[in-house]
């Protein structure tokens, strides 16, 4: 199995929870796949444990990613509890010892290595320390430069723009872009990530009129892809396209 190619013109790709059309989602060889491709960056999903680990998972339970296997509330447990937990490959079998619930660092240093932009989303409501705390730790493995951080929690951008006047900061939502929404974008310094079904060529170039770049999600359709590219779009995240 291998991606399917499209013409993404000035379009910057990024790989949606690692190459998760052919590796498990947010695990280490889904960002290796991802990191061996011609990506320009890999997104994926931060997570808090009780302990205060950050780990990569997207739910906030085990339940759907284990097939059913293990049902821990990751925010509610602490990390010992996932750790050395397996999770099934695409095929459904247990039998690969390397598919994980990786922690953020494992992740951040894969992009390093092969020089893949980080898009990270912080999910659910982060305290205002773990937010200080996640930055820190990318701060300390010398790749906070190479991050674009997007939340579908709107204060969560508003700490992270307080932290880091420089980095690339998106708001996620599937909501409908209103003037109001481009307004609020604006006056904090903010760019966007819409799922790409909200999003055409009028509405982009009146975004990049107001110098917020735009990000798609998730979009898996060449034909649509390439629309986007051709409308200017700055980015689009895929589980699948190349």
């Amino acid at each position: 199995m291998n991606t399917k190619k499209f013409n993404s013109l000035n379009t910057s790709v990024i790989a949606h929870r690692g190459l998760s059309g052919i590796e498990r989602e947010n695990t280490c060889p889904a960002f290796i796949a991802a990191g061996n491709r011609s990506y320009f960056g890999i997104e994926t999903d931060v997570h808090v444990t009780k302990d205060g680990q950050f780990v990569i998972i997207h739910d906030e339970t085990t339940e759907r990613v284990s097939l059913g296997k293990y049902n821990i509330n990751v925010e509610e447990s602490d990390y010992s509890a996932i750790k050395d937990m397996v999770l099934p490959d695409l095929d459904s079998s247990f039998n690969r010892q390397d598919i994980k619930i990786p922690l953020l660092s494992e992740y951040i240093k894969i992009c390093k290595k092969y020089d893949k932009i980080c898009v990270l989303e912080v999910k659910n409501p982060f305290t205002q320390e773990n937010i200080i705390r996640l930055v820190d730790e990318i701060r300390t493995l010398d790749y906070l430069e190479s991050v674009i951080f997007i939340s579908f929690d709107f204060n969560n951008c508003l700490m992270l723009r307080k932290l880091l006047p420089n980095n690339k900061i998106q708001w996620l939502t599937s909501e409908e872009i209103t003037p109001e929404v481009i307004d609020r974008l604006v006056n904090n310094k903010l760019d966007l990530d819409a799922h790409y079904k909200r999003l055409n060529e009028k509405l982009i170039k009146e975004l990049h009129s107001k110098f917020i770049e735009v990000n798609a999600w998730t979009c898996d359709n060449e034909d649509e892809a390439e629309a986007l590219a051709q409308a200017g779009i700055d980015f689009i995240t895929t589980n699948i396209l190349e």
